[in-house]
């Protein structure tokens, strides 16, 4: 599977906006992770891009390297495709993201930053709904 080029895995996103392969070359995701992006897509990020307009992912899929290399939690949800960090293209719909996330029946985790989100899923079990408002200072 190619991982740097523009495919399509939900109307507004592409694989390659969760790889960072420029930056990290050999970041290469299992059919499986993509399975899994395509569902965080589908129930959670382009719901929530109709709510608030274009949003950007500074992070998605971390293979085991990346994550050491970031300074992921060693059992992250980006290393099977169920994470990202995420943030509104306008600033402005922070607060209204944040609080779409929250009220989603999908939202595995929700953790907010200053001014980006780590949002999460899990298409093969229940949503803990794990919210933490301030959670990264």
């Amino acid at each position: 599977m190619k991982t740097n080029d523009n495919t399509r895995i939900s109307p507004h996103f592409r694989l390659n906006e969760f790889l960072n392969v420029d930056k990290y070359p050999d970041n290469k995701p299992t059919l499986q992770n993509v399975v899994n992006m395509v569902y965080g897509c589908y129930y959670l990020l382009e719901p929530a891009r109709q709510e608030v307009g274009p949003i950007i992912i500074n992070s998605g899929f971390r293979n085991a390297r990346v994550n050491r290399l970031v300074g992921g939690v060693a059992n992250s949800q980006h290393l099977i495709g169920q994470a990202a960090d995420i943030r509104p293209a306008d600033a402005k719909q922070f607060t209204k993201l944040v609080e779409f996330l929250r009220t989603s029946p999908y939202t595995d985790q929700l953790l907010t930053g200053n001014g980006w989100l780590h949002i999460s899923w899990n298409p093969f079990a229940a949503p803990r709904h794990y919210i933490r408002i301030g959670y990264y200072k």
